[in-house]
């Protein structure tokens, strides 16, 4: 099977513009399933529907929509594609300095740049800044000229002084500054994303990436502060909770779907995830839909 290294996208701001604003209805933004890179700062907003995302070496599910702010240059694939259901989403991408670097030096812009700072390891946006920031969000993708500035800087100013938020990527999210592993560690996550249903050997992904076990171990942790199996579990379920969430399988074909050989295994990894069994998990997502 072909892998594929991220893609370098190249981006240009919208004519009359300092920064890109992109609105795509259900579907149309096929592309962000695939994995890449670029070095502007990207906030993405998508509307309804649910899916699987990666920012860096973290994998989730989102339920409800998304609000993701991606720092510069790090890795991601995820949000739509022709599962997601989703009502449309906005994208907006700015280099660090579209502004000029002195406009960062404001007192007044102190807590947004610490904000940027932090979206190198990429952060989610909790319900209550979603459903805030939608119609902002919204009207910024409708205007023009100065007043799509503004805009911007006060969607801006809102997430950083929010406290309803997770970093993705614990620790330093050490890929995001040595670009030179992108080939080497994106090799593997492809691998995963293509072959998680599959049993993956440490020995199969440590002669893809051309090392012995113990020094791609020692790689892996390294680069994703995670073991390669505690990556692996996460990936296969966070693939379970969307096919708890969205499919009328049983929780036993549910995890032979994702990627486990044993029920029991199942069972605990769900539960060391989420706190939750994955019938509870079922029920409970049920109950809020309901």
């Amino acid at each position: 099977m072909k892998h594929f290294n991220p893609a370098f996208e190249a981006i240009k701001p919208n004519l009359g513009s300092s920064f890109t604003c992109l609105r795509f209805s259900r579907n149309e933004n096929i592309k962000s399933h695939v994995w890449h890179y670029h070095p502007e700062i990207e906030l993405i907003f998508v509307c309804g529907g649910s899916g699987k995302r990666q920012i860096g070496s973290n994998i989730s599910y989102f339920t409800e929509g998304d609000l993701i702010l991606i720092g510069s240059n790090l890795p991601h694939c995820g949000m739509t594609n022709e599962n997601t259901k989703n009502d449309y989403e906005i994208v907006i991408q700015f280099s660090q300095n579209f502004m000029g670097t002195e406009f960062w030096n404001a007192p007044e812009m102190s807590k947004i740049l610490t904000m940027l700072e932090k979206a190198k390891s990429g952060i989610v946006f909790g319900e209550k800044v979603k459903k805030a920031l939608k119609s902002k969000l919204e009207a910024l993708s409708e205007s023009s000229s100065l007043d799509k500035l503004m805009k911007l800087i006060d969607i801006l100013d809102s997430l950083a002084t929010t406290s309803d938020y997770k970093i993705l990527n614990a620790g330093k999210y050490y890929l995001q500054t040595q670009k030179e592993d992108n080939d080497r560690i994106n090799l593997i996550f492809n691998h995963v994303k293509d072959n998680f249903k599959n049993q993956i050997s440490l020995e199969e992904v440590a002669g893809l990436a051309t090392m012995t076990v113990p020094s791609f171990c020692r790689y892996f942790k390294k680069i994703t502060n995670k073991t390669f199996t505690q990556f692996v579990n996460e990936y296969r379920i966070t693939h379970s909770l969307k096919l708890l969430a969205e499919q009328p399988m049983s929780i036993t074909e549910i995890c032979f779907e994702s990627g486990f050989n044993n029920f029991s295994y199942f069972n605990k990894t769900f539960k060391e995830h989420t706190q939750k069994s994955p019938s509870q998990y079922r029920k409970e997502f049920s109950n809020i839909l309901a």
